[in-house]
């Protein structure tokens, strides 16, 4: 099993880090493909150039327990997203991009910080379009010392070019299922061809990483985990995305199944998500995946 240190001594990681740049020249990083010269200067719809932004780094505690752990989980939150969601919770970051550009010396130091503090992981968020910058900090990282598993917590809306280059980085898969529908997804989110981009991504991450690995504590050290957030009036076709997990990917797949949809950013304004989900909606989207016989993950409390 090819590690991140094993591509570091091999020089297939500094391999990896140009090609990634390279290809930043004409962006085509996310399945958006701008193109737009970030080199240069220039941005797309991400909102990301040539630099990595970031708008925190702090051990967190809020995640899955096998990446909270006892420690906590090193977080980063990088800024901009390749999706534009009409209901971001951290639309302050995702879209209005607030944050600070960082050069990739002080992205592998905040890495190697947060390993100081103890963190189990680094958990990069909304990581997508700084990937060249990522690999670059981690290869910096890397002659500091740094050694722990790397979360990848992402939207699912990746291409398959770009996750070639995480292969062997990347520890610990993080994505979202937001969407069956294309329609929707366009709709809520920008995101042209979701479903079919976003499955055929998340084979790619389980080919990789394989399914939930932890240690005896319970700690994550390898795998996929698989978030999907029940939308109302079942806006994010979650039965249909639970039946497409077991059949596709396996009913041992770890799934967060998440209620906490609440109408943010512009979701007041649109129509079929300007509420809370209900407890019925939620309840119907539990019994498909007791049903489905996907066993392992988490469910949380119903909305009120």
């Amino acid at each position: 099993m090819m590690t991140y240190i094993d591509l570091y001594h091999s020089g297939e990681l500094l391999r990896r880090i140009r090609a990634a740049y390279a290809r930043l020249s004409g962006c085509d990083i996310c399945p958006h493909a701008c193109g737009v010269d970030r080199l240069a200067g220039e941005v797309g719809l991400c909102g990301g150039g040539k630099l990595p932004r970031i708008a925190s780094a702090n051990i967190h505690r809020g995640e899955e327990p096998p990446i909270s752990g006892t420690r906590g989980s090193g977080t980063i939150f990088l800024s901009g997203c390749t999706l534009n969601c009409r209901f971001c919770q951290n639309f302050p970051i995702s879209q209005l991009r607030n944050g600070t550009d960082l050069s990739t010396g002080e992205l592998a130091e905040k890495m190697v910080a947060l390993q100081r503090k103890g963190a189990h992981n680094i958990n990069f968020v909304t990581p997508s379009h700084f990937t060249p910058q990522i690999l670059a900090a981690l290869y910096l990282a890397i002659r500091k010392g740094f050694n722990l598993p790397i979360v990848w917590n992402t939207s699912g809306y990746e291409s398959l070019e770009t996750l070639a280059l995480l292969d062997g980085v990347v520890d610990i898969y993080l994505p979202d299922m937001k969407y069956c529908s294309n329609e929707e997804a366009v709709t809520l989110s920008g995101a042209a061809g979701y479903a079919e981009v976003n499955r055929s991504a998340l084979r790619e991450m389980l080919r990789q990483v394989g399914h939930l690995e932890c240690d005896e504590a319970g700690i994550a050290l390898r795998g996929v985990i698989v978030r999907h957030m029940v939308l109302p009036q079942g806006k994010a076709g979650s039965a249909e995305t639970l039946s497409w997990i077991a059949e596709n990917l396996g009913t041992g797949t770890h799934i967060a199944l998440m209620s906490q949809y609440f109408p943010a950013h512009l979701a007041g304004d649109t129509p079929g998500i300007e509420r809370r989900i209900t407890s019925e909606e939620y309840a119907e989207a539990v019994e498909a995946l007791e049903e489905l016989e996907l066993e392992n993950g988490w469910v949380q409390e119903e909305p009120l």
